[in-house]
């Protein structure tokens, strides 16, 4: 009867070739996984997003004159008192669509207190007349702290300053703001909002 023992050395090749027979199709899997997953997935996705919804894809970019002014999707500063002003931001700098984030700043932090008493105060200072009730979105950063839109009650607000600002009848100023105004998703979801980049370009259209 022959010896069928294994001997060391015969029994490492065999584990070293156990080894890879199990490592090449897991490396070959990995390296096909990726290249699918990395790059032949996103080039399909972003080549029929650029062909179905093309400005989307770009951004959303906003060209006046040829030039890119802004996006539909990201808020702008504005505080001289000839604009409507966007909601606060809490990025820094404002509207910094690489550091998107809110304050995290609960309503007992009275950091949130001063930030707000603040933003009341300068809206304040800039109509002083307007004895209307502000709206919270005036005074209050999101979430994501590029919110592009305000909510019509803080559009609304700022009708009369706007109007006096820029030497325009009230009611001038608040058909625009009627015109621009976005209903609800589907009808249903979200609140009637404003966007204020584009409330802007009407305006300046109407009067520079």
């Amino acid at each position: 009867m022959k010896n069928s023992t294994v001997l060391p050395a015969q029994s490492i090749l065999i584990e070293d070739r156990s080894m890879a027979s199990l490592l090449r199709p897991a490396l070959t899997l990995f390296v096909v996984m990726s290249v699918i997953t990395g790059l032949l997935y996103p080039l399909l996705t972003t080549g029929i997003a650029r062909a179905v919804f093309p400005t989307q894809a770009a951004g959303s970019l906003i060209e006046q004159n040829g030039k890119v002014i802004g996006s539909t999707l990201i808020g702008q500063l504005f505080t001289d008192s000839r604009h409507f002003w966007s909601r606060p931001s809490a990025t820094s700098p404002a509207y910094n669509a690489a550091a998107s984030s809110g304050s995290n700043q609960g309503p007992l932090n009275p950091a949130l207190a001063d930030a707000v008493k603040t933003r009341i105060e300068a809206l304040r200072a800039a109509d002083p007349g307007n004895t209307q009730a502000i709206p919270a979105d005036l005074v209050t950063a999101s979430a994501s702290g590029l919110d592009p839109h305000i909510s019509v009650a803080a559009a609304n607000y700022q009708v009369a300053r706007v109007a006096k600002s820029r030497n325009l009848p009230v009611n001038r100023v608040q058909q625009l703001v009627d015109a621009q105004i976005e209903p609800r998703a589907l009808g249903l979801f979200g609140e009637a909002r404003v966007n204020v980049l584009q409330l802007k370009m009407a305006l300046d259209v109407l009067n520079p």
